[in-house]
């Protein structure tokens, strides 16, 4: 009708969708209580959530390409206890108070001062929290049976992960988390659940082992790129 003005029709409305913020933070609150609840490891609350290092355990933070050369050579050795991947870096667990010992154990195992670029985190240190296995990272709750994710890549993190955020190579198992399956420094070799020598590998041949392979891949790289400019022989070491 003339001199009538047309209402103007509200636009549609989108379903509200969870802020990205929102929906990290419950991720976020499940992945502490698998830790807290079923491992008994603290925990600081974030995005990501946060583990107390030097409580439960100790870090020995390594180059993710050496740290996979060491598991393979360490072989069964290497299968006792939880190790890490973030952004090109690989976290082995060792026992409380492992990351004290890595300057001494590195002079007396004559790696000291070549700047190795192997690290400890110790007593007041904190780590990023790869996500929980499943069910637990979908919410399932506490009385799920715990699942165990397949060996992770940087790149792979997985639906509902970021990238670049830590993920497990191979995950704590509830019942393996414990002092014992993880290397520490023992004048008798390790004891796992077949007794001595069936554990994880002693602290002193597992942070020999990983230097080595830091220096053969140094070498390795170094070698490569002389035969690529053409300037001398390719370095070996053996």
């Amino acid at each position: 009708m003339a001199g009538l003005r047309s209402a103007a029709l509200p636009a549609p409305r989108r379903p509200a969708v969870p802020a990205r913020g929102e929906s990290e933070g419950r991720h976020g609150d499940r992945t502490r209580l698998w830790y807290e609840n079923v491992l008994g490891w603290p925990t600081v609350p974030g995005v990501p959530p946060r583990l107390v290092v030097g409580v439960r355990f100790d870090v020995l933070d390594v180059p993710a390409e050496a740290g996979r050369a060491a598991l393979e050579r360490l072989g069964g050795a290497a299968r006792g206890f939880p190790v890490a991947l973030q952004e090109g870096r690989m976290r082995l667990l060792v026992a409380a108070g492992g990351a004290d010992e890595l300057p001494g154990l590195l002079e007396w195992l004559e790696w000291g001062g070549l700047g190795l670029g192997l690290r400890a985190l110790g007593e007041g240190s904190l780590m990023d929290a790869p996500a929980a296995p499943a069910p637990w990272a979908a919410g399932a709750g506490p009385d799920a049976p715990c699942g165990l994710p397949a060996a992770g890549r940087p790149g792979d993190e997985g639906p509902g992960i970021s990238r670049g955020a830590a993920v497990w190579l191979r995950p704590p198992e509830p019942g393996r988390e414990a002092e014992s399956s993880l290397p520490a420094l023992s004048a008798m070799g390790t004891r796992g659940s077949r007794g001595v020598g069936d554990g994880p590998p002693d602290l002193v041949r597992l942070v020999n082992t990983v230097a080595t392979q830091i220096l053969r891949v140094r070498l390795r790289r170094a070698g490569a790129g002389a035969a690529a400019r053409g300037t001398g022989q390719p370095l070996a070491f053996s």
